[in-house]
């Protein structure tokens, strides 16, 4: 108990502290206008970067890039050191990883009764870049724009061309569902749900743009811009992370389910019923 009080006072010492150097030392430099920052947070036409020699490329192409890159070598580097060390009993790791892997697996198992295999990779997959993609604002990478200022990497899905492209693969993934368990009725089935593209793409990208603006808001004024965007910032940022992923992956399975569901056979009536 003491450790944690001694913790304590000595977090909220160098909050203060912080707080008070940031105060002495005052604004540097010119502070971009918050209608711009906010109207450049949706249409990405102000801060861009250079990527290889190609000019004018959208900070959030960067960020999407990273994003799967993280992925990609961790997945490679669980795969190759951390599940060949799986035991019958667990570990730590192991139980987290198995949670997560058995989580995404049940909604799979909605979606694709018998056979999962697609659906499980495609809702393991576009729920991890849904929620570690939402997390990597968090870690506020910096790139250099063209003008030659610094502009924080976003979270890839805040910008409308990523959450349009999420949302049209997983129409089509609803898709391949219903071909391969209605054939042509799993077809005419999630055709008739032609507007659920447009609905789980700007579902994603409102939900994670409102967080982003909140935190410019809070980042312009200064009286606010010590402690509170921290706060602010994280739980924004965790809140979005969890629900989004939480809502794509239930309404992939959902509707995959309901479009690979085989329409009833008709009975036959006898000639006595029909007469």
């Amino acid at each position: 108990m003491k450790g944690k009080n001694k913790a304590l006072v000595i977090w909220l010492v160098l909050i203060v502290v912080l707080a008070a150097a940031a105060a002495a030392v005052g604004p540097s430099g010119h502070h971009e206008d918050i209608q711009v920052a906010m109207r450049d947070a949706v249409l990405h036409d102000v801060n861009q970067v250079s990527l290889f020699g190609l000019k004018d490329v959208n900070p959030a192409l960067i960020a999407a890039m990273c994003v799967s890159g993280i992925l990609l070598v961790t997945a490679l580097l669980l795969r190759l050191f951390v599940v060949p060390k799986f035991k019958i009993v667990p570990g730590r790791a192991q139980l987290l990883i198995e949670q997560a892997v058995g989580l995404f697996d049940s909604l799979a198992h909605i979606t694709e009764p018998g056979k999962r295999t697609f659906a499980g990779a495609y809702i393991f997959a576009a729920g991890a870049y849904i929620f570690f993609g939402t997390l990597f604002e968090l870690l506020g990478l910096q790139a250099v724009t063209t003008r030659g200022t610094s502009v924080t990497l976003p979270a890839p899905l805040s910008d409308v061309n990523a959450a349009i492209a999420m949302g049209c693969m997983s129409y089509c993934a609803i898709l391949i569902c219903g071909i391969r368990g209605a054939g042509l009725h799993g077809v005419g089935a999630t055709l008739k749900e032609f507007s659920l593209p447009i609905s789980m793409s700007f579902r994603l990208f409102g939900a994670l743009l409102s967080g982003l603006l909140v935190t410019d808001l809070v980042y312009h004024y200064a009286t606010l811009s010590y402690v509170v965007p921290v706060i602010v910032g994280v739980i924004f940022t965790l809140l979005h992370a969890v629900v989004q992923t939480y809502v794509l992956t239930m309404l992939v399975g959902m509707y995959g389910h309901e479009v690979a569901e085989k329409p009833p056979k008709k009975e036959k009536k006898s000639k006595e019923e029909e007469k």
